[in-house]
């Protein structure tokens, strides 16, 4: 969980414990627990109907606490490239990964 209000592994996905995303991502984490409820009453298992927006949620609250850092996974790590831009985006990944630490509960 995050100290912002959101939290990767412990969201709406595995139905455990309520997250309140921040403001930006309120609205995807409305559909996703729409979804959730429709899938509930449908034979497919909310994982595979909601699969999308439980990514968008993510990715929601991922760039919500680690902007920067997004951006440079996203821009680093985009294609395949020189020995360089590989190293770029593994220090880009290290560093959205040490944000997103930083950014959660102890």
């Amino acid at each position: 969980m995050s100290r912002s209000g959101g939290g990767g592994r412990h969201g709406s996905e595995g139905g455990s414990a309520a997250v309140h995303a921040p403001g930006p991502c309120a609205a995807s984490q409305r559909a996703l627990a729409e979804c959730h409820r429709a899938a509930a009453r449908g034979p497919l298992k909310p994982e595979v109907l909601c699969r999308h927006l439980n990514r968008a949620l993510a990715e929601c609250l991922v760039t919500s606490c680690c902007p920067g850092e997004t951006e440079a996974v996203r821009t680093l790590c985009g294609s395949a490239g020189t020995a360089l831009k590989r190293s770029q985006c593994q220090r880009a990944r290290i560093d959205l990964s040490l944000c997103l630490e930083a950014h959660q509960d102890p």
